[in-house]
């Protein structure tokens, strides 16, 4: 017995995609829905659903708030404000080949085109189709087309556009858009079976002209499965329909023992049942180049071009992937996962239809029409030879923090995970280096071993080096009086040290306030933006002093401008001497009541009279400019007032 398996048998791209997604985000959300059976193969659905895939016939049997999966077939547009009504996370597994049939008949429609739809009417693909345009015309065979055209539905001048189900048999399709444009004079045909299909549908004919037996591997739901039954009969003495190798008769295997047997399988039928039936046949099968089948078939899975570099033009972006023609028949696609490891990358935000992209091939299928490409692996390629460049010419890197971890974090830099470790972070050991999260940072490349694909960066090499260099540029500039925006670093007892921009210079407590101050901290902390000034500079030992006072806020000045002998000011009595007290006339400004000058007659102490805190009028009877001294009088303020009433 010798068999052959068609290259084409088994899942396409369409069912592969949606069945990965469906893997992936069952993992991801701990269990999903999916709106209908996601592919037509009862085995495959039930082992997906023990993986927490649930079908779910009706959007009400979703419970609010849940991640459901848009099945390969699609389904129609009002489908998808339903579930957003409910909360629903949607995540769409419409297959990208149905998804350009449901752009074409939405548009098509909107601009007052009658849709007729070539394709099986109760199919899911179809009821979806027609979810997305209004008023369609589904038409199941040819001659269902000649009698609309017989009764007149298909008016001459009728605007029409014709799109397929993306599975039917392309002869019946030819057959109808041949009636169709004797027909209509305004007909736009738009081509939509599906590569995958023609080419699965060739190669069974080619295959049932030559077996003696022909098998059929899929479920009897499936319309791609039941097209290349049909194929295969029209072509073969013996068709066995089988959906899975339990439904293969032992006298069967037995009769055929002897005979040439060709093996072929729907779009939907994954590749274990295909390898399950064969193996059934025969303890012995083989191919017939000489390869055993379960070679075969690995190698129908394999890409023929795997690494080659590829530029194309975004077609369309979508929620799942990035769609791109490559200027060849092949559909190709980046999935969203392949873009960049960057958690902050928006492909929305960096390509838009009709960009150029660069990508490398994961994977070509012929048979499926498609290839997977990825831009991240691109991106890492590039970014090795630039991390390794960076490293030997100890050139600065920017990147993006993406995680923390209990060693330090992880930035993402031309595609390629650079370690930073706590220690090279430039973040002091009493602060979190979550602060690092999701910015972009400046750091040199320290360590490299590309076949652990490690790779350790340092941004305190960075924050070292160009304080370095600061520090060099002020101190070849620096003089007296000279201003500078600084931070203000530590604090001590005597003072504040402030970062100038490189280096640093202590602001002295006595600097900081014209008024006293006990701690420093009861002007400035750690961390504030301060404008100071260089009052003095000991280059040798690389020490600056700085001022912070400003002339214009000294208390004596302000006072000499509102003051002068003989006027009269509301004092505050501070404290008492044995011979007199002192009083504030202005905040940082003083001045002393002698005690002759506090009452009008003789007093032994000036507690006597006053108190501390109280507010009395004196009279401002001298000023020291040289010593910043103030003499006042209670006594001569009296005065003053009673001279002023016996005027009046």
């Amino acid at each position: 017995m010798s068999v052959e398996v068609a290259k084409t048998a088994g899942f396409c791209f369409g069912v592969r995609r949606a069945v990965d997604m469906a893997e992936h985000e069952a993992a991801r959300h701990a269990g999903i829905y999916a709106y209908g059976e996601i592919i037509h193969n009862t085995h495959e659905i039930r082992r997906l659903a023990a993986k927490g895939v649930r079908t779910a016939q009706e959007i009400s049997d979703i419970p609010d708030g849940a991640s459901v999966l848009v099945r390969a077939h699609g389904v129609p547009a009002g489908c998808y404000d339903a579930l957003r009504a409910k909360g629903c996370k949607v995540l769409d597994a419409t297959c990208p080949f149905v998804a350009k049939i449901h752009r074409i008949v939405a548009e098509e429609s909107k601009g007052g085109r009658k849709i007729v739809i070539f394709g099986s009417r109760n199919h899911p693909e179809v009821v979806g189709i027609q979810g997305w345009c209004e008023g369609s015309t589904v038409f199941e065979t040819p001659e269902e087309v000649q009698q609309a055209a017989d009764a007149g539905a298909l008016p001459a001048d009728m605007p029409v556009s014709v799109v397929a189900q993306t599975t039917i048999n392309r002869k019946l399709w030819e057959k109808s858009i041949e009636i169709l444009k004797k027909q209509c004079t305004n007909c736009k045909i738009f081509d939509t079976i599906c590569n995958a299909t023609d080419e699965r549908q060739a190669e069974a004919r080619l295959l049932a002209g030559k077996s003696d037996t022909m098998i059929v591997i899929g479920d009897k739901k499936s319309s791609n499965t039941k097209r290349l039954y049909e194929i295969s009969k029209s072509l073969c003495h013996e068709v066995l329909y089988i959906e899975d190798a339990a439904e293969l008769p032992q006298a069967d295997r037995e009769q055929l023992s002897q005979r040439h047997i060709g093996i072929t399988a729907g779009a939907s039928t994954p590749a274990w049942i295909i390898k399950e039936v064969s193996n059934m046949m025969s303890e012995e099968t083989k191919i017939e180049n000489g390869e055993d089948f379960a070679a075969m078939l690995e190698e129908s899975f394999k890409t023929l071009n795997t690494g080659d570099k590829v530029t194309g033009t975004v077609i369309q972006i979508t929620a799942t992937d990035v769609q791109v023609d490559l200027g060849v028949k092949h559909a190709a696609y980046i999935p969203l996962g392949e873009l960049s490891d960057d958690p902050a990358y928006k492909v929305e935000e960096q390509y838009k239809p009709g960009d150029e992209i660069e990508a490398v091939v994961v994977r070509v299928n012929d048979g499926e029409g498609t290839i997977t490409l990825s831009k991240k692996r691109v991106d890492q390629l590039k970014g090795w030879e630039t991390i390794e460049t960076a490293k030997e010419e100890h050139t600065v890197v920017e990147g993006t923090i993406i995680e923390e971890n209990r060693g330090g974090v992880v930035a993402t830099a031309f595609g390629v995970r650079v370690f930073i470790p706590a220690s090279q972070t430039g973040i002091p050991k009493d602060q979190p280096m979550a602060q690092l999260l999701k910015t972009k940072q400046s750091f040199y490349i320290t360590e490299i071993n590309r076949q652990r694909k490690r790779v350790v960066g340092s941004i305190r090499a960075v924050q070292q080096e160009a304080r370095k260099a600061a520090a060099e540029k002020i101190w070849e500039t620096i003089e007296v009086g000279q201003e500078f925006k600084g931070v203000v670093k530590s604090l001590t007892s005597y003072g504040a040290f402030v970062d100038i921009g490189g280096v640093d210079g202590m602001i002295h407590i006595s600097e900081l306030s014209w008024g006293r101050i006990k701690h420093p901290s009861e002007v400035v902390a750690i961390g504030d933006e301060v404008n100071v000034y260089v009052i003095g500079l000991d280059k040798e030992n690389k020490k600056i002093s700085l001022g912070y006072k400003r002339a214009e806020d000294n208390p004596w000045n302000i006072f000499k401008a509102n003051y002068a002998v003989d006027d009269v000011a509301t004092v505050k009595i501070l404290k008492f001497m044995p011979f007199g007290a002192f009083a504030e006339i202005i905040p940082g400004v003083d001045g002393l009541i002698h005690i002759s000058q506090i009452a009008d007659h003789r007093i032994a102490k000036p507690d006597e009279v006053l108190t501390i805190g109280q507010e009395v009028e004196a009279m401002i009877i001298d000023i020291n400019d040289e010593k910043k001294k103030v003499s006042l009088s209670i006594r001569a303020a009296m005065n003053g007032a009673d001279d002023d009433a016996d005027e009046d």
